[in-house]
């Protein structure tokens, strides 16, 4: 049987596209509460063009044999400077971006972050590394609004739902099952 023209041209195009790469990180929001109020930590970047600070969420890839939830842990203290502990998975984001592979040639990347909440158990913003330009604790509501990206911004939000409920003292243990 024979192609049909729309049939060769998605070929074509499918086989025009940069090569496909998955990545896998993940990262925490940690939170504190002092006198009733809760604000989480998040970190930022300048932008290249305008300098303005982009603020989201701390991740980082997922080292060779570590779980997420190591990761998210390591990642949090790395870039944040503080020790933390998960109470419970947050959610997922996936998202699209473009890079250079090796040779310089264009590279697509499906990337999927694991996102946990995790309570702030002390540390210093001093003790962090330098990967991130700023570093900051935001009021929840706070961090709604300053939060860069849309899919960050619904972690917050969840986040919030998710401690509003909760006593101050409560803590749930993430799953013990490796990915």
């Amino acid at each position: 049987m024979a192609r049909r023209k729309h049939d060769a041209e998605r070929v074509s195009a499918a086989a025009s596209r940069p090569p496909l790469a998955r990545e896998f990180s993940a990262g925490g929001l940690a939170y504190r509460r002092r006198a009733g109020r809760t604000a989480v930590v998040l970190v930022a970047r300048r932008h290249p063009g305008t300098g303005a600070l982009a603020w989201g969420i701390p991740k980082g890839h997922i080292e060779p044999g570590e779980s997420s939830a190591d990761a998210a842990v390591r990642e949090v203290r790395e870039e944040t400077g503080l020790r933390a502990s998960i109470d419970r998975l947050l959610g997922d984001i996936t998202y699209w971006y473009v890079r250079r592979d090796a040779s310089g040639a264009p590279l697509r990347v499906l990337k999927r972050v694991r996102f946990f909440l995790m309570r702030a158990r002390g540390g210093r913003f001093a003790d962090r590394d330098d990967e991130m330009d700023a570093v900051r604790w935001f009021p929840l509501d706070e961090a709604e609004e300053a939060t860069a990206y849309a899919s960050e911004r619904r972690l917050v939000q969840r986040a919030r739902e998710l401690l509003k409920d909760a006593p101050a003292g409560a803590q749930r243990r993430p799953s013990t099952t490796s990915e």
